[in-house]
């Protein structure tokens, strides 16, 4: 998983480095061109707006947010959106059928013995097959002894599950605060623009404030996708560890009845 993540960040920040790369030269043009459209003939600019594409309006708005409070913002949603697909991807291969995996258990105990039960946990992919095996494991002990080891190991795979959600929260955050940041000196540069003219120019202190203002639109969007994501990721755990805390009762109730049997 550590190599996938590794995989999905590198690709993002490739993806999203020839992103602000080419964004420069392709936002002067666009400006250039729609110099001439308006100058050519106002009622062409619908039709010129139209023609532009959402990638190429973003690349426009990342460069005059200002590169070097965007690429941050930019860093923040990458990082965390590779987090997230992999924890995703993660916790989808985690989620088994826990009811059919408890009867493969009986099953196996039934015909085979506690040895044959740890074969099917062995074999079976999943946080649950693995808290089984560590309470077989201690079979011998006494069932009281397999109840804590099954306790004590659901905490360990509860940990694993939500490895990596600190990173995600850190960056919902993070991403907000750099664009506000950014909005912060981008004011104090337009009110020193007023201070230094003597007066107030409308034209002069707007451009100044709207580029200001689009690097806290950055990290609010960047914000609100990762928590979209670290949402479904809560819902998806929180579903994992319901089964694995029904599986481990109906799993004590299985061995229970198995060591009355024998």
């Amino acid at each position: 998983m550590k190599k996938l993540f590794a995989s999905i960040a590198v690709l993002s920040m490739m993806s999203f480095g020839a992103f602000a790369q080419d964004a420069q030269p392709e936002a002067e043009a666009a400006s250039v061109e729609a110099a001439e459209v308006v100058a050519a003939d106002e009622a062409a600019a619908p039709a010129a707006a139209a023609e532009v594409s959402m990638h190429q309006v973003l690349k426009e708005k990342f460069v005059e947010g200002g590169v070097g409070w965007m690429l941050p913002v930019l860093a923040c949603i990458v990082l965390g959106l590779a987090i997230a697909i992999e924890r995703i991807i993660y916790l989808t291969a985690a989620n088994t059928n826990t009811k059919k995996l408890l009867e493969k258990v009986e099953n196996a105990l039934n015909e085979g013995g506690v040895e044959k039960a740890k074969d099917v946990c062995r074999n079976s992919r999943g946080p649950v097959a693995s808290i089984f095996y560590q309470g077989l494991e201690r079979y011998d002990e006494g069932l009281d002894m397999v109840e804590k080891s099954v306790v004590s190991y659901g905490s360990v795979q509860m940990g694993q599950l939500e490895s990596g959600m600190t990173w995600i929260s850190l960056f919902i955050a993070l991403a907000p605060s750099l664009g506000f940041m950014g909005t912060v000196v981008g004011m104090i540069g337009a009110f020193d623009s007023i201070q230094a003219m003597g007066d107030i120019s409308p034209i002069a202190v707007a451009g100044g404030i709207k580029v200001a203002l689009l690097t806290t639109l950055f990290g609010l969007i960047a914000a609100v996708i990762l928590q979209v994501f670290y949402n479904y990721i809560v819902v998806k755990i929180d579903g994992i560890v319901n089964k694995m805390e029904d599986a481990s009762i109906s799993f004590m109730d299985i061995l229970l009845k198995y060591k009355s049997n024998h």
